[in-house]
């Protein structure tokens, strides 16, 4: 029996709708223009969010050098920090609630494709990070996943399933570490 083959060529994402071309041709520019790039300003970004159909907490702490695929698919809480560099790539909806932080360079993956057919499937999953829950500088969450309240992934680690509440997870793919004790 001869293995199938992926063949690109019959890939197919129409039933995706992302928003409109205007629409996220609009995004792209204000997204280079005062995300992407080392504008400070966090009222501005704020706002800008919101105009882009992104529900926005207050206080939210967005870094220079951020990039968000689609604001109209982004829940920010409260006092939420995504830091340098990190890219939520929501294909899906990313919340992400109260005190939840998104460090440097963390990658939130809502996309995939289905390596088990030909057609090279389109895969989406929401993420979302629970009160407190904090993604360590350089980590990644895969589609589909939910970091429990207060969970911590470290460092360079990838999330492909869903972290307890108020663990410590660590390594690829991430396991149960230690629990998150916090103190006062």
């Amino acid at each position: 029996m001869e293995a199938l083959k992926t063949n690109l060529a019959t890939f197919n994402n129409k039933w995706y709708k992302p928003g409109s071309i205007l629409k996220r041709a609009l995004w792209y520019l204000t997204s280079v223009t005062f995300f992407k790039s080392s504008f400070p300003f966090y009222n501005i970004k704020r706002f800008l969010l919101r105009l882009f159909g992104a529900y926005v907490g207050k206080n939210v702490i967005i870094k220079p050098h951020v990039t968000i695929k689609y604001p109209w698919k982004l829940h920010l809480g409260d006092y939420v920090w995504i830091g340098e560099y990190a890219w939520i790539d929501n294909l899906a909806k990313v919340t992400l609630k109260n005190n939840s932080c998104v460090s440097q360079g963390a990658l939130l993956l809502c996309g995939n494709h289905n390596y088990k057919k030909t057609t090279f499937d389109l895969i989406i999953g929401e993420i979302t990070l629970e009160e407190g829950a904090w993604a360590g500088a350089k980590t990644v969450i895969c589609p589909g996943v939910k970091l429990g309240s207060h969970s911590l992934l470290t460092v360079g680690s990838i999330a492909t399933s869903n972290l307890e509440a108020y663990w410590i997870y660590q390594g690829n793919p991430a396991t149960k570490l230690k629990p998150r004790i916090i103190k006062s």
